[in-house]
């Protein structure tokens, strides 16, 4: 029997994040210097936590989403709540 598999929690949280903000996967990637052609299905497949990206690129992705690197991978939601409270202004 195959379940699928729960997804990674930077995956999660930067899924709801960019949805959060309203803005489709290929302006993130666009906005973080991506390639247009390839934007939406690089984000995607962070999203999908098929890959999971470079240190630079998760901070890229953080400042474009106006969130703390730390957001990303808080285990709780509330504790991802307090850690977006507290980071930067948007």
């Amino acid at each position: 029997m195959t379940g699928k598999r729960p997804l990674p929690v930077f995956a999660r949280r930067l899924r709801e994040a960019r949805e959060a903000c309203g803005i489709s996967q290929r302006i993130l990637g666009i906005k973080i210097g991506l390639d247009e052609f390839v934007a939406s299905a690089r984000i995607n497949r962070y999203e999908m936590g098929v890959h999971q990206p470079a240190l630079p690129i998760q901070q890229r992705l953080a400042d474009a989403l106006g969130l703390p690197l730390a957001y990303f991978y808080a285990e709780s939601d509330a504790l991802a709540r307090m850690i977006a409270r507290f980071g930067p202004e948007r």
